[in-house]
């Protein structure tokens, strides 16, 4: 692995994350223009939120489960260990071989925050605010972290041979799911 390919790879995960960010922007957009007037300024509180709170989860629990072994907390800020919280990670490489596990990172807390934008569509103008976002810490911190897991992270299914284009089931069949999910639970829309 030369430094070039280094580079070029870190970069393309940085790029791609950048794009990945802009859909968030679309969704809301998306989202804004399906709903009633009264409802706009909502829905995009709940897309700043759903990010604000993806970003945290998936930084505090979402990498470690996604990524056993892994220090999502020293990717982010260099230097710095949870190794004397006991959960077994001390001061790791900051790359994976053919780039930076900072941009991983980064890529890996977008995906989620923008694949959440999913569940946000689907129960528009049907949740409320506060136990929407609990909803997003749950899918955000554990669900989708656990299903990234199986796959990219070692865990069963890429064991048995799985192969996943583009994330269509780590990703789209999760979200999805836990949209149809959000739809049963808050029942038929009246109007």
């Amino acid at each position: 692995m030369t430094e070039l390919e280094f580079a070029l790879n870190t970069f393309y995960l940085l790029m791609s994350g950048a794009l990945v960010m802009w859909m968030a922007a679309g969704f809301t957009m998306l989202e804004a223009g399906l709903v009633r007037s009264k409802n706009a300024a909502e829905i995009v509180t709940k897309n700043f939120g759903l990010f604000s709170i993806a970003c945290v989860m998936y930084l505090v629990c979402g990498f470690f489960i996604m990524y056993p072994g892994d220090s999502a907390v020293s990717a982010w800020i260099p230097g710095f260990s949870l190794g004397y919280l006991g959960l077994g990670m001390g001061d790791q490489d900051m790359s994976y071989g053919s780039y930076s596990e900072a941009s991983d990172f980064f890529f890996q807390v977008v995906f989620v925050a923008t694949a959440m934008s999913i569940v946000s569509g689907a129960v528009a103008e049907r949740m409320k605010l506060l136990p929407f976002f609990a909803f997003a810490v749950v899918l955000t911190g554990f669900i989708y972290p656990v299903q990234g897991y199986w796959k990219w992270g070692g865990g069963g299914l890429d064991a048995l041979g799985y192969t996943d284009f583009a994330g269509s089931g780590v990703v789209h069949f999760v979200w999805s799911c836990s949209g149809i999910s959000g739809c049963f639970y808050t029942r038929c829309k009246k109007r």
